[in-house]
């Protein structure tokens, strides 16, 4: 087997934080809502161009996420365009964000957090004029 890319990131939680992880990476990182299959849970897919790379679906009433256990999580990383219109979307909201360099690049990284915590990395080309 070779594996020729990542396909999606799945994020699972109630639906009051998944209405708002919606919002989040639609406005902040500019992902859009499309057509999702009919799943048992109700969800969204969240599309960049044609692929539908967010998974969003709802816990169960009762469901309970263990928050306790230890990860090497760190973060998902976006290739964006605008960073100017991003980067004040970010502020108008209130959003606290770290931008570095890549080293030896022209690329331009912000780093922030969702509405869960999940780190996000939004990756420009190069510093806007």
């Amino acid at each position: 087997m070779t594996t020729i890319g990542l396909s999606h990131l799945n994020l699972h939680a109630k639906r009051e934080l998944l209405d708002e992880l919606k919002e989040f990476y639609c406005t902040v990182v500019g992902l859009r809502n499309g057509p999702r299959p009919q799943f048992r849970n109700f969800g969204y897919w969240l599309y960049a161009g044609g692929d539908p790379i967010v998974h969003l679906y709802e816990a169960d009433p009762d469901e309970e996420r263990d928050t306790r256990v230890v990860t090497t999580f760190d973060h998902i990383a976006f290739d964006c365009t605008d960073q100017s219109e991003v980067e004040a979307e970010i502020v108008r909201r209130g959003l606290q964000y770290r931008a570095t360099k890549v080293p030896g690049s022209q690329q331009v990284q912000l780093f922030l957090k969702d509405p869960a915590g999940n780190g996000v990395e939004l990756l420009f080309e190069s510093i806007d004029a």
